[in-house]
């Protein structure tokens, strides 16, 4: 496998940036807002199997299991210190998730293992080969008729977008997005009745949510 398909970029683009990590989304792009409408789209029920895919800091995987208790939430994440903050995060509001250390792209769950899994604002670290194979990985994982949750960069809807769009698309993996390309690739790996749910503008510019559903023939 080339250097370039694994290159693995953590949190804020440099492990000197991790700290801020939390502050830089809680105020920089308001996160609490856009997460709560994620855990809503998901429309989950009691019983069901949640992976957070790229947990970072555990914020989302935190507030799965805050708005949702009766729901098993696992976080998975390939940055040991991120994995770390999330853990003390967890003890601190009392909440029960596992956490587990790995690679979005070679997930270490057997087939069928979740009914929904969920990532916010992982998939634009990917590489392009790691984005492709990060979807077939989710698509395996996930039981007959379950769902597929993205929460990313997305296509300019406004003005201010297109502005941030234009700085942001050198930076990492955001082409993609930004071209509004995800769901074709996603097709592509498989899924089915893609569509996107929801837009949001924050300073560090425009934000798509998808949801993306696993054929029920598809695993069994």
């Amino acid at each position: 496998m080339s250097q370039e398909s694994e290159r693995y970029i953590p949190a804020l683009r440099f492990r000197w940036l991790t700290p801020l990590y939390d502050p830089v989304l809680r105020w920089g792009m308001r996160e609490a807002g856009f997460k709560r409408s994620l855990v809503e789209q998901m429309a989950l029920r009691p019983g069901m199997r949640v992976l957070d895919l790229g947990c970072g800091t555990g914020t989302l995987a935190i507030m799965l299991e805050q708005l949702q208790p009766e729901v098993e939430v696992t976080g998975i994440d390939g940055d040991l210190e991120v994995l770390a903050i999330a853990q003390e995060k967890a003890a601190r509001a009392g909440v029960s998730i596992q956490w587990d250390s790995g690679m979005a792209y070679d997930l270490p769950y057997a087939d069928g293992s979740f009914d929904r899994v969920v990532s916010s604002l992982v998939i634009h670290h990917l590489t392009m080969p790691d984005k492709q194979r990060t979807f077939r990985e989710v698509l395996r994982v996930l039981r007959p008729g379950g769902e597929f949750h993205i929460l990313d960069f997305g296509k300019p809807h406004n003005l201010y977008t297109r502005l941030a769009a234009a700085v942001i698309r050198h930076f990492e993996e955001t082409a993609v997005q930004l071209d509004g390309r995800l769901p074709e690739m996603l097709i592509h790996s498989g899924f089915t009745e893609l569509g996107e749910v929801s837009h949001f503008t924050t300073v560090f510019g425009p934000l798509t949510s998808l949801k993306a559903i696993k054929p029920a023939g598809v695993g069994k």
